[in-house]
């Protein structure tokens, strides 16, 4: 038997592993062994009659639970086994709550003590009634907007004269006439009267954090954010790119459309609405998106790039968004958002889970430096790629001069750019042969 997320050894029994077995109790459960080693061999207990009949008092004492104490014999040394049941109900020690995340145990507090308590409840953080909200507090235009967009995805039906507290009771936005946070943050007019944060931050950056150039700052409800912050992005933020085919004009985007769409659908869908604000950022050649709240327990970054299960932290906001045509719940938006620029001939997104939230960035093409240095180029390659980029073409000459190298070194290291799939090999030979980007 190994130590894991399910198992704790420990020499000998100390009162601060009540904490170990309160995370067991608010987690999956778990066994914890003492009289065992770090390596799992039994040592042994001299005082192993007395904690036979402390322990279960204390653990009921101190978390006002039942746990199963076991005493066992391995070559003459004794070891106790304390297994501990999943419960249903919050579990406390002095107050504090602890849980079993992996193999460590971590205390809840601030936010994720707040969703852990609610779920413990049987609720999520948008189901609860927000009594100082009333009807008159609800977006008739915006609730208008979800009609016509779920009509046009064949998830809801085409009704005209429907009124707005039956919209919402179909919704299950209503508790007892009392509107949910879920209906605030969906449809008000001004959701930021109830809970600060419910916008989207985008700033427009150089090539690093410290170029601020400028800034916007949208409010509004869910339907709101959704019109408004592309339409601002094309307008203010996203340079395209224009060419022609005869006198037709043709604009190409920067980032894939759909890609955009689904880093924002999923922020606003899946962000902690009690914390920050969803933060978007322009860069000369990325764009980041970061909205707070971590990964689902259970759900690994490395499932974001492939088949996961859909597991929604506000869950009737997502429904309502399901419903609305905007996300599909199967849990398909991180692979849309990778597909997307894939089929765009950009480099796979970088998605990160960062201070306390998922930070999902897109790169504007393959050159990016972040990029380069993940396919293992070296400083010298690097440069010539920046070279290549402000001039067009680069020589073996002109990369022995640009890096003060020897015609060996240059040699080798542009065939390696040739074979990373960076630069174009000559067309020419000789001294005149130029390397162009791909």
């Amino acid at each position: 038997m190994t130590e894991n997320q399910n198992t704790e050894w420990k020499s000998t029994w100390h009162d601060d592993y009540l904490k170990w077995v309160c995370g067991f109790a608010n987690g999956n459960g778990g066994r914890i062994y003492i009289g065992k080693n770090d390596n799992g061999h039994v040592i042994g207990l001299s005082d192993y009659k007395n904690l036979m009949d402390s322990l279960p008092n204390k653990i009921r004492d101190w978390l006002g639970i039942v746990c199963e104490v076991n005493l066992y014999q391995d070559r003459g040394l004794h070891f106790i086994e304390i297994i501990t049941p999943p419960y249903s109900v919050p579990v406390s020690l002095r107050g504090r709550y602890y849980y079993r995340s992996g193999s460590t145990k971590i205390e809840l507090i601030g936010v994720a003590l707040n969703e852990f308590l609610l779920k413990k409840a049987g609720k999520t953080w948008d189901d609860v009634s927000e009594s100082g909200a009333a009807l008159s507090d609800i977006s008739e235009d915006s609730i208008k907007a979800f009609l016509k967009d779920g009509a046009k995805s064949g998830r809801m039906p085409e009704e005209t004269n429907i009124k707005t507290i039956d919209v919402l009771e179909k919704l299950r936005l209503l508790d007892h006439g009392h509107l949910k946070r879920a209906a605030i943050i969906l449809f008000a007019r001004d959701p930021n009267r109830f809970y600060p944060n419910i916008k989207v931050k985008i700033g427009r950056f150089g090539n690093d954090e410290i170029d601020l150039k400028f800034q916007e700052e949208i409010e509004g409800n869910i339907i709101q954010l959704l019109q408004k912050v592309p339409e601002i992005l094309n307008n203010k933020f996203f340079v395209k790119k224009i060419y022609f085919e005869g006198l037709l004009r043709i604009e190409k985007e920067e980032y894939p459309v759909a890609a955009i769409r689904e880093m924002l659908l999923n922020a606003l869908v899946h962000r902690v609405y009690i914390g920050s604000a969803v933060q978007l950022r322009v860069y000369d050649n990325k764009l980041t998106l970061w909205n707070e709240g971590p990964l689902p327990a259970g759900l690994e970054l490395a499932a974001l790039k492939r088949t996961h299960s859909s597991k929604p932290r506000n869950l009737l906001i997502a429904d309502v968004c399901f419903k609305a045509g905007y996300i599909d719940l199967w849990g398909r938006g991180t692979l849309k958002i990778i597909q997307s620029c894939t089929d765009a001939g950009l480099p796979e997104p970088d998605i990160q889970e960062i201070d306390g939230g998922i930070l999902v960035t897109l790169y504007k093409d393959k050159y990016v430096i972040e990029q380069l240095k993940k396919l293992g180029l070296n400083d010298r390659q690097i440069k010539a790629v920046e070279y290549v980029k402000e001039k067009s073409s680069i020589s073996n000459s002109d990369y022995q001069n640009l890096n003060n190298i020897r015609k060996t070194t240059a040699t080798e290291e542009l065939s390696k750019l040739v074979e990373f799939g960076i630069f174009n090999a000559p067309v020419t030979k000789g001294r005149g042969a130029k390397y162009t980007l791909i």
